[in-house]
């Protein structure tokens, strides 16, 4: 049998495991990434923001990964946020998209190697191409479609177990991504930003977004990047629009309508658990950590939960 045969076939088991998982089991996602490395003294400054840390400060980012799988994660998330060759151009590094992606997937592939949970799954992030929380600043739809299609094929190429279309704050980007990224033929999840009232930032609501993404079949709707103590009510919305497995993965704060952090109780590991055992009551079988979070808020999660 040839390489190529053999990694095929790994990938194909590793898919089917994943999609085993889904039907039967509550799975348990990483934390933050970006602001755990600043938190442990990296650089993430613009215009690289997180993406920095692949090539200045891969040890650091190695450690991350392997302090969440040993705090129980079963699936981590490369850190391929900010890795689209669109985002890298301000810092004239597009054309090293590919290599930088295929870096950042391999640190993370190497912590599962070292951690004591072999089985667990890598996701390669794929991120809204303008700013997060400024859904004003949305690209055409050509470019959109160009860029997330590339991105989508660079981790489908890098060997990934599944793609996770994150923090997507419109519909229409939202669906271009997760068609792209479920064209590699990679297990995909798409996953909401929303305001604190529980529509996307672009003011869309999950009603419309669940009508345009579940016919699109992704392995899984999620929300993040949302205040932990905001996410029950939107979930509880999802749940009503799709029969597809659902999660989320929370920030520990918000930012209000000045743009100043506020952070909340949920900066503590048990409170943040308290939220997240509501999520799984309400149906959520994917949960995880975003913005502000930490390995011992994963491992409270761990601990807490009748996994």
């Amino acid at each position: 049998m040839s390489m190529n045969n053999i990694s095929n076939s790994r990938h194909n088991t590793r898919k089917r495991s994943l999609e085993r998982k889904l039907g039967y089991e509550t799975l348990l996602l990483d934390g933050a990434t970006g602001t755990e490395l600043e938190r442990r003294g990296v650089d993430i400054s613009l215009p690289l923001w997180s993406a920095r840390a692949i090539l200045h400060a891969p040890e650091v980012l190695m450690q991350i990964h392997l302090d969440y799988l040993l705090a129980g994660a079963d699936i981590i998330t490369a850190n391929t946020f900010r890795t689209h060759r669109h985002n890298l151009v301000s810092s004239g590094m597009d054309g090293q998209a590919t290599s930088i992606t295929h870096k950042a997937v391999a640190i993370a592939q190497k912590s599962v190697r070292f951690s004591n949970n072999p089985s667990a799954f890598v996701a390669g992030s794929i991120a809204p191409l303008g700013d997060s929380y400024t859904p004003s600043n949305m690209l055409s739809a050509s470019t959109l479609e160009e860029e997330h299609c590339l991105m989508s094929n660079i981790l489908a190429s890098s060997g990934v177990d599944l793609i996770l279309v994150e923090t997507m704050n419109t519909i229409i980007e939202a669906e271009i991504a997760t068609r792209a990224a479920i064209s590699t033929g990679c297990p995909t999840f798409i996953s909401l930003v929303c305001d604190r009232d529980g529509s996307l930032l672009s003011g869309e609501s999950l009603c419309d977004a669940a009508a345009s993404l579940v016919p699109l079949k992704p392995h899984a709707i999620l929300l993040n990047c949302t205040s932990a103590i905001d996410v029950l009510s939107a979930l509880q919305k999802l749940r009503k629009y799709t029969s597809l497995p659902i999660g989320a993965y929370a920030n520990v704060g918000y930012l209000n309508k000045d743009k100043h952090w506020i952070q909340t109780k949920a900066v503590e590991p048990d409170y943040y658990a308290k939220c997240a055992l509501s999520w799984n009551k309400a149906g959520a079988t994917l949960i995880g950590g975003c913005c502000g979070t930490q390995p011992d808020h994963i491992a409270t999660l761990r601990d807490m939960f009748p996994w």
